[in-house]
């Protein structure tokens, strides 16, 4: 091997190892962000992101010391720092779908009295953009904005899984494995809850993340018919019986048969 083919197989050995360690890192900034406000401890980062310990603990000082990830010095739990809040500052008019929604979901949570929320997919996660409070003195707001699940989990995440071709879900699910087991969920049954979900068109939960609590969620389609978000609606048990779950899911999905068509419009004038 001549002095020139060795080191551009050194270059590519090292440009391997470097795309290795990006990856790394940004899989362990997407656990830290599941932690939101609360944080994240350095064993959950390792059980979820399958990586040996001191690697995680290396890559977690590295996003310290660069202020992607700060440190509570009282729980020593990790959360999210200012600088990846202020990197996504810069693409702010990036992200339109909330705005769109937004008169639609808060037309739904005012007509029906419970809370709303939008959920749209990333990556092997879902990640809710909006909620809105309804006007019932009981509110259950059982995820807060900007958190982060596995794809499948809650209502929303399983419309927006079911809405992937077969051999797509399976390899999220697949990928995903370690951090459904963190949360007690069969990635077999979660497959066939999907596919359940594809069947009916909706996702329902009678028993929600809060306890006493009921959810539902309905697919926001965009112009080409592709499944851009989840539309979920989750209240206390007793106003969510049998006999008003038909009527919810309709209005539901004619807010977001509006949203597809608002999107439908903005595309056309455009063009």
């Amino acid at each position: 091997m001549s002095e020139d083919t060795a080191a551009l197989a050194d270059q590519g050995h090292k440009g391997a190892d470097g795309a290795q360690s990006i990856r790394r890192a940004l899989a362990v900034l997407r656990i830290v962000a599941t932690g939101q406000e609360r944080g994240v401890r350095l064993v959950d980062v390792v059980r979820s992101t399958g990586l040996s310990r001191p690697t995680v603990h290396r890559i977690l000082r590295v996003l310290v010391e660069e202020g992607a990830v700060e440190q509570d010095a009282g729980t020593r739990r990790y959360l999210i720092g200012n600088e990846v809040t202020l990197l996504g500052l810069a693409r702010a008019a990036r992200f339109p779908l909330r705005a769109v929604a937004e008169p639609y979901m808060q037309y739904l949570s005012e007509t029906l009295g419970d809370t709303t929320f939008l959920t749209v997919a990333n990556g092997d996660d879902s990640v809710c953009i909006g909620r809105w409070p309804g006007s019932y003195p009981v509110k259950v707001l059982s995820i807060d904005v900007g958190a982060r699940r596995p794809l499948g989990v809650g209502v929303s995440g399983l419309v927006l899984l079911a809405a992937l071709p077969d051999d797509e879900l399976e390899r999220i699910v697949r990928r995903n494995a370690q951090r459904l087991a963190s949360l007690r969920i069969d990635t077999r049954e979660l497959v066939s809850r999907a596919h359940e979900v594809r069947r009916r068109g909706y996702a329902y939960a009678p028993v929600g993340v809060v306890p006493g609590s009921r959810a539902v969620a309905v697919p926001v389609y965009d112009a080409a018919g592709m499944v851009v978000a989840g539309m979920a609606l989750a209240t206390i048990t007793d106003r969510l019986p049998d006999s008003r779950l038909t009527s919810i899911i309709k209005e539901m999905e004619r807010q977001a048969d509006l949203i597809r068509k608002r999107i439908v419009e903005m595309q056309r004038s455009r063009e």
